[in-house]
């Protein structure tokens, strides 16, 4: 009885966009992989933008591979590329935090 149970799994795919979140909930076969959860959403065709050859792809927020099996209501995460690169942003914050303290003494002492 064990197997009957184990027979299908729910998963949720989702795909986050600036104003929303698109998301399918699915229940497939054991043993299905993150690809073929991504697959059976529809969410390729609906937008058309996503590759999944340059997408990264996640259980959880976990970056995960495609072939990934899947358990029993895992949340499969498709996510979209960066604008901008997070060490690069971090590094001009930082500069910029440098150079307003360096204005900031200068115009206090004049």
């Amino acid at each position: 009885m064990a197997d009957a149970t184990q027979a299908s799994i729910q998963i949720e795919v989702i795909y986050a966009l600036a104003p929303r979140q698109d998301r399918a909930t699915l229940n497939l076969a054991a043993g299905s992989t993150v690809q073929q959860a991504i697959e059976a959403s529809g969410l390729l065709e609906k937008h058309p933008e996503i590759d999944l050859t340059r997408n990264k792809v996640g259980v959880f927020a976990k970056l995960s591979k495609l072939d990934s099996i899947l358990r029993d209501r895992d949340r499969v995460e498709i996510y979209r590329p960066l604008i901008a690169d997070p060490k690069e942003v971090r590094k001009q914050r930082a500069a910029e935090g440098k150079a307003m303290k360096k204005g900031g003494s200068e115009q206090d002492s004049a």
